[in-house]
């Protein structure tokens, strides 16, 4: 979490998502709409550090809502995602094991946005370390047009095939709607709205 609370943010949390916008013109207004609504909630992001995709819309909505971001990329990506120049804070990084670490570090909560793989990759070590015991920080889908209905579909069938415990599967947040995941994500960290 972030020790630096001289933004006046009651939390912190990170968003992963795609460096691409995607087909569906829904996911780009669901990235805007969730970094609008982090800012209105006194929420701080973490994210990626790019400028482009789903990335740089959540980036640009909160920071136009008046929320601080802090964005941590790898130096090998930071031309070629066009690292985000206009952030609260910006860290260049090494590796990509380094940046997940960062960003883990820095937050509160975890929501994934529609994405590709390396979106899986990063919700997917959030899950598992807190199944772990390494964390007990929430989780968060944002299922925009249904996007991430086979993930879930796929969670629930690895538990029922025993090789997840229900509570792991049950305790992720999933919303449609941005603000509504944002208040799910609120409640799970005890703010008060």
């Amino acid at each position: 979490m972030r020790q630096n609370n001289s933004h006046n943010v009651d939390a912190w949390i990170c968003v992963y998502c795609g460096s691409r916008d995607g087909l569906n013109p829904a996911y780009r207004a669901a990235a805007s709409a969730l970094g609008e609504a982090l800012a209105q909630a006194r929420l701080g992001l973490v994210y990626g550090g790019a400028q482009v995709g789903l990335m740089g819309a959540v980036a640009d909505a909160a920071l136009a809502a008046g929320a601080p971001v802090y964005g941590v990329i790898p130096r090998g990506l930071a031309e070629r995602e066009v690292a985000h120049q206009g952030l609260t804070e910006l860290s260049v990084v090494e590796t990509m094991h380094q940046r997940k670490l960062a960003m883990i570090n820095a937050s509160d909560g975890f929501i994934a946005m529609p994405g590709g793989f390396g979106t899986l990759e990063e919700l997917f070590e959030v899950l598992t370390w807190h199944q772990i015991g390494w964390h007990d920080r929430p989780a968060g889908l944002l299922d925009v047009d249904g996007f991430y209905q086979p993930l879930i579909a796929c969670m629930n069938h690895m538990r029922d095939q025993g090789f997840v415990p229900d509570a792991h599967v049950a305790r992720i947040a999933v919303s449609e709607q941005p603000a509504a995941l944002v208040e799910q994500m609120m409640a799970k960290l005890a703010i008060q709205a």
